[in-house]
Order: C-alpha cells, then structure tokens, then sequence
C-alpha cells in the first residue's frame, strides 16, 4: 500500500510541471494573439470625390511640318554673302544669300542696249514722211527683233533677280547645306525650310476604330513616355479607305506648336479621347486592388478597412471611374493596402509618415 502510495506521489510530482508549463504557453499565446489584435497598419487615405472620366485609345504618331520647303538656286555662281543660319525664323520672300551675278548683269546691260537700238530704229521709221524708202516686211521684222529682244532682256533681269536667293515660305532654317565663298551650280539645295508653328501627327488606326472617329475631336500628344505635359491637338483629316494589307487607315492631327517644344520628325505617343462621363465617382486608380480581375477598394470604417468590391469604368491617367460600390465621401485606402485584409484594423497617417514608416 505505502508503495502505490509512493507511485502516485511521484507521477504527480512529474505531471504537474508539465500542466503548469501548458497552462503558461497558453497564456503566452493568448497575449501574442491580442498584441496582433492590437497591431494598427500603418495606412495612407483620401476621401471619394466626383469628376469627369475620358475613354481614350492610345496609339503613336509621326510629326511632320505641313510647309517645308528645299530652298535651290536657278544660276550657278560664286556665294558672296550668307544672310541666314541654322534656327533662324525667317519670312517669306526674305534674303537668305547672294550670289555673284556680275555675268547677268552684263548680259542684262547689253540686252538692254540692244532693246533701245531697235525702238530708235522703228521710231525712225515711223516718223519717216516717204513710207517708199522701206518695206511693210521690213518693219514688221524690226517689230518681231524688238519683242525678242525684250524677252531677252526679261529673261536676264530675271537671272540678276534670281542671285538673290529668297525663302519661299514663313519658316525656320532647318539646314544650311552652302558656306559664303563656296560655287554654287544651277539647281543646287542651298537651305532647308520648315514651317513648325503646326504640326500633322499621322497615326495609322486599326479599321475597328473607325465608326468612333470624327473630325474635329480631341486628341493628347506626349513628347515621350516620360513626359506628362501634353498638347491638345484636333482631327484634321480621316481617309476613307483601308489599307488592305495592314488593315488600318490613315489620321491626320492638327498640332499645334507655337512655342516650337515639338518638332518634325518626332515620334510621339498620342492619346485620342473618345468619350466623357461627367461628374462622376473617381478615385486614384493605385487605391484599386485587382486579384483574379475582380477590383477592390478598402474602405475606412472607424479604425478598420473593409475590403469592398467595385465595378470599373474609364481610365484616364492616374485616375480611374468607379461604376458601382462605393459612394462620395467615403475614406478610402491610396497607400499600404498591401499589407491589409477585412476588417483590419488600421491607423490613418499622413504620406510623409507613411514613407518613413515604409523605411
């Protein structure tokens, strides 16, 4: 008897460290779940508010300068002097270069001459009392001689004006080809002007967009992917046909660059707005959770965030519109809902705590 005594004592003995040391883990789990209770992310909110949302279709286009001209000589000569340089806005009909014409001018001085020898010869005539001393022919030849040598004449003050090379057209100098001092031949380029206060964008569109097109309607150029500037251009002109082996058609843009940031031959990105819906619920489309294409937003109540599910509408830039699941003036999550679940409790700081926090 005194030995089961002595059993039980010492099983007791052992299992009762054992029972003490689970009722301690349990109590240590406990408070472990409540500090996690306790545990408010950290998280960064706006308020919903209402706007206009434009659909667009994004695409690229190529600028070119409606105006541009290839500025040559008609005479062939010695440069003397160049009046213009690259960058240089010029005016139509303005002096870009001389060139040497003292063989025109010759040749229009003794054109000359010869046009005076033969108006004092049938003036001579004319005034002649005895019309028997000359021919009805040989008049008429002296009148023939005269309109030919004005056309002579003509032609070689046509080359003395020709040395004196003018831009056809309202315009920058692009390209200055010639140096002063250097011969020039007939027909040689010597400047290379280009009009760029408007720009064409041309764009090639899928023929799927072609129902949604019109002229007159608004389009955004961007320089480049980095660039959030943008310039309102216009649909200036539509094909109507189809290229049959790429299936799109062609879109001019009217673009207008008075301030000369773009500039032909640049290749831009192009956002061509389709429609608007106004005054409608936006938020910022990096407040949007999207898990197997179905979007979510967490939606402050109290001190916790609710996951809520939302439907879509446009998208344009940084912001996009909510169809349904939420309301104006609700708070909602921007920053560090990457962290959150339902219901998870939640403390509201400012975006330059946030970041700190984030380090």
């Amino acid at each position: 008897m005194d030995s089961l005594n002595k059993r039980a004592n010492n099983y007791f003995k052992l299992a009762l460290p054992l029972v003490l040391v689970g009722v301690l883990s349990a109590c240590g789990a406990e408070e472990e779940i409540k500090e996690e209770e306790k545990y408010a992310v950290p998280v960064e909110t706006t308020t919903v508010i209402q706007g206009d949302v434009s659909s667009f279709y994004s695409t690229t286009a190529t600028l070119e300068a409606p105006q541009e001209a290839n500025v040559v000589t008609r005479i062939s000569g010695l440069i003397e002097s160049i009046n213009v340089e690259e960058g240089d806005r010029v005016t139509k009909g303005q002096l870009l270069a001389v060139i040497d014409a003292k063989r025109q001018k010759y040749e229009l001085a003794r054109s000359q001459a010869e046009v005076e020898i033969i108006e004092q010869e049938l003036n001579r005539l004319k005034k002649m009392n005895n019309k028997e001393f000359f021919s009805a022919d040989s008049m008429a030849k002296l009148e023939y001689n005269l309109q030919a040598a004005i056309a002579k004449r003509d032609l070689a003050a046509l080359q003395v004006e020709e040395s004196m090379v003018r831009s056809p057209i309202d315009g920058v100098i692009a390209t200055r080809f010639v140096k002063a001092g250097n011969m020039a031949k007939e027909f040689e380029e010597l400047f290379y002007v280009v009009d760029q206060d408007e720009l064409y964008g041309i764009v090639h569109l899928p023929e799927q967009q072609l129902e949604s097109l019109k002229l007159g309607q608004d389009a955004q150029i961007f320089a480049n992917k980095n660039t959030q500037d943008t310039v309102h251009a216009k649909v200036l002109r539509i094909s109507p046909v189809v290229d049959a082996q790429s299936g799109t058609f062609k879109v001019t843009l009217s673009v207008p660059n008075s301030d000369s940031k773009l500039k032909a031959g640049m290749f831009t990105r192009v956002e061509l707005r389709y429609d608007t819906h106004n005054n409608v619920i936006t938020v910022p489309y990096n407040a949007v959770v999207n898990q197997d294409n179905e979007f979510a937003l967490y939606v402050i109540d109290g001190t916790n965030a609710n996951r809520r599910s939302v439907s879509l509408g446009y998208r344009e830039a940084d912001t996009v519109e909510v169809v349904s699941g939420i309301e104006p003036g609700e708070q909602i999550v921007i920053r560090g809902h990457q962290n959150l679940k339902d219901q998870s409790l939640v403390e509201v700081i400012s975006s330059l705590d946030l970041a700190s926090t984030s380090k």
